[in-house]
């Protein structure tokens, strides 16, 4: 299988760098004493790269950043999250889908660090061999959003949304940190990292692609911390939010064809969406019908967006993104 084939599908990263030119001392309540935007890259008068120093990770994050349509007035933020690469890999939101041109209509910044590949966007608790400090919980509740807040003077409330490793993530982060996020979607997640059938899924992410140790992130399976911060678990926290929740189900759908706008190229590339991320989509489709169940039980409604068809493929996630504007910018005030 390809190198460019895995990257397409998420599961392999390679390092990226960023090139910034302006420097802005920045603290604010809560933010970690020596977290701060170091440098700024204006790109155009909507987008640009600011270089946050994070203490907890005690290296610089690059996030890209798109500014909302109209600015006369405060606005929201949309934490929009990538995939296992954490778009180091150079696959992106903006590379492979038109989300950032949608969204630019919207009264929203759109804001999405690069970095985190395979750390589930966790808080580990162990520095780890190949992957170094994982402190990214710590870096996307305390350090980023007082950051943003001061600098793009937003109105203080905020969304979150992301695909595959992060479409766990999100649910965990808005289930765990109050009301910090209004809304939340997630695009092919796994929502439950502390049973077998879950552990073996982050096992797959974590061990298999990305050649790091799983027991670093929150310990042996039975630690209490699995639980603390499984989204299944901890689902009363989402009550209140405005929750969007999507899957596939494994087989071809309309974004599975050879060479397709949406399809990785040729006969192998094909192969590996239809074999590859068609297994990986239909063990999101069983999690996220998991959450569901659990959220019903629950009686906290969500939208839900799951059906039997379609792979683990950028195609897909363009339309939920799309489809999860309303839900996610609902409670925005927008």
């Amino acid at each position: 299988m390809s190198g460019n084939t895995l990257r397409r599908l998420g599961v392999l990263a390679v390092t990226a760098g960023a090139a910034v030119f302006a420097i802005m001392p920045a603290s604010a309540h809560g933010v970690p004493a020596e977290s701060a935007i170091v440098a700024v890259q204006e790109h155009d008068a909507r987008k640009l790269t600011l270089t946050i120093h994070s203490a907890a990770m005690e290296r610089d994050i690059q996030v890209e950043t798109q500014r909302a349509a109209d600015t006369s007035v405060p606005r929201p933020v949309l934490y929009l999250l990538q995939g296992a690469g954490g778009g180091e890999d150079g696959v992106t939101w903006e590379t492979e889908t038109d989300a950032l041109q949608f969204l630019s209509a919207k009264n929203v910044h759109v804001v999405s660090p690069i970095g985190g590949m395979f750390s589930y966007y966790a808080d580990w608790i162990n520095d780890d061999p190949r992957l170094g400090k994982q402190k990214w919980k710590t870096f996307l509740t305390r350090e980023l959003p007082p950051l943003i807040d001061k600098y793009l003077a937003t109105s203080g409330r905020n969304a979150i949304a992301g695909l595959s490793m992060a479409g766990t993530t999100t649910l965990a982060l808005a289930a765990t940190t109050g009301d910090l996020y209004s809304s939340v979607a997630a695009y092919s997640g796994c929502a439950q990292i502390s049973d077998p059938v879950g552990q073996e899924f982050m096992k797959l992410t974590v061990e298999t692609w990305g050649w790091a140790k799983l027991a670093n992130m929150y310990g042996a399976a039975n630690d209490p911390r699995w639980a603390a911060n499984d989204p299944y678990v901890q689902a009363e926290g989402l009550r209140g939010k405005s929750i969007y929740i999507s899957s596939g189900g494994g087989i071809p759908g309309k974004y599975d064809e050879l060479n397709g706008k949406y399809s990785l190229p040729g006969v192998d590339g094909i192969a590996a969406q239809l074999i590859k991320g068609g297994a990986i989509e239909a063990a999101t489709n069983y999690c996220s019908r998991n959450m569901q169940t659990r959220l019903n039980t629950l009686g906290i409604p969500a939208t839900y967006d799951i059906h039997p068809d379609g792979t683990h493929s950028w195609g897909y996630w363009e339309d939920a993104l799309k489809n999860s504007w309303p839900a996610l910018s609902a409670p925005l005030g927008i």
